[in-house]
């Protein structure tokens, strides 16, 4: 994540000091929206710029909000209309907020309001989509979530990123973490076909289910290591170097069987664990490319984590077990057209690869 979060909060802070600011040459395009969770309620305050809520209004002075008696008159109004813009998804439901007592701030040239939502327990998961006012294209609202008293998430919403969620830090929070996170590592390993040809090209030669599953093991724990340690931002390496090593990885380990197909059995030195762990730090980048996408919940980071990891895992066990009785069983009943299957097999795994390296070295508009 690349310590994100401390660049939103000192953005929030900048835009907190501009906002207070009664004396800027042009009203700034941002509002700002505290949620506080304690226990099972949900309130919280919504503050809004004149300048937009009289833009909405249809008033040509934005400055006669700033009085109490006429902000009283089109508190109501403003209230619904924002209310409407302010979607609440509360653990996969949807729930309407409630906008009330707006309060204008004049040493801020602004307007806040108090804002609740009925919940029936303690949320897991809060999806706040906020388009407050969309006649504005650069307009932001920056998003404090607070949980028992305590800051636990801020981001900033505008028009490339009109949603957000939050985690919440107890056990319904953890509960909502796995079921999103553990879709989406199996999710990610069935859309992937480079993650999934390395796999397969570890399984083509075969051989004891103590060796798939130490092949297998490697794997898992080289990119459990550079995915947490990449989600976590202690090392990000670009994506213009990831993908392509991902590609080559594929690349390698279909030579690598081709190399070892043709040696004499007793001869053969089996490298694929040592390839599977190798490689797999390689991939774990990849697969934290797709995590960060997700935006990690920082109350329950531990969690999100595993609950990827675990889909990945979930994902490459519907793959390896089958793929693998079938090999063995194919190598016990026709073991020269097992033989022959995994040499047709490590060329297309070969070739796949190459053909992504050079797609991903010299095309790489694709990606981040």
């Amino acid at each position: 994540m690349r310590h994100g979060w401390l660049a939103r909060a000192a953005v929030g802070a900048l835009a907190g000091l501009l906002f207070a600011s009664a004396a800027v040459a042009h009203p700034v395009p941002f509002s700002f929206l505290d949620i506080r969770i304690e226990g099972a309620r949900l309130a919280g305050t919504l503050t809004v710029h004149d300048v937009d809520a009289a833009h909405e209004l249809g008033l040509a002075d934005a400055g006669v909000l700033l009085d109490p008696t006429t902000a009283a008159r089109h508190a109501s109004t403003l209230a619904g209309l924002l209310a409407r813009r302010l979607q609440l998804v509360i653990d996969g439901r949807p729930v309407t907020a409630t906008l009330s007592e707006m309060v204008p701030l004049a040493d801020q040239q602004a307007l806040r309001f108090s804002l609740a939502a009925p919940v029936s327990g303690r949320p897991g998961r809060l999806t706040i989509d906020a388009t407050l006012f969309p006649y504005d294209p650069l307009h932001q609202t920056f998003v404090n979530v607070y949980e028992d008293g305590a800051l636990r998430h801020q981001a900033i919403l505008d028009a490339r990123r009109p949603s957000m969620d939050y985690y919440a830090g107890s056990w319904p929070g953890v509960a909502a973490v796995l079921a999103t996170f553990v879709p989406a590592g199996i999710h990610h390993i069935a859309i992937g076909p480079d993650h999934i040809l390395f796999v397969i090209g570890l399984l083509l030669l075969g051989g004891s289910l103590r060796r798939l599953g130490l092949i297998v093991t490697a794997f898992t724990l080289g990119h459990s290591v550079t995915l947490s340690l990449a989600a976590l931002g202690i090392v990000t390496p670009p994506r213009s170097l990831v993908e392509p090593a991902i590609a080559l990885s594929v690349v390698l380990v279909g030579v690598d069987n081709l190399l070892v197909g043709r040696q004499d059995p007793a001869l053969r030195r089996d490298l694929r664990p040592v390839l599977a762990g190798v490689f797999g730090l390689v991939h774990g980048f990849g697969f934290a490319a797709v995590l960060r996408e997700f935006g990690l919940p920082q109350a329950a980071l531990g969690w999100s984590l595993f609950g990827f990891n675990a889909g990945v895992e979930l994902g490459q066990l519907v793959l390896v077990v089958p793929l693998s009785l079938a090999l063995a069983a194919l190598q016990r009943q026709r073991p020269i057209a097992a033989r022959r299957i995994a040499m047709v097999g490590s060329v297309v795994v070969a070739l796949a690869g190459a053909f992504w390296f050079v797609q991903r070295v010299f095309f790489p508009e694709g990606l981040a």
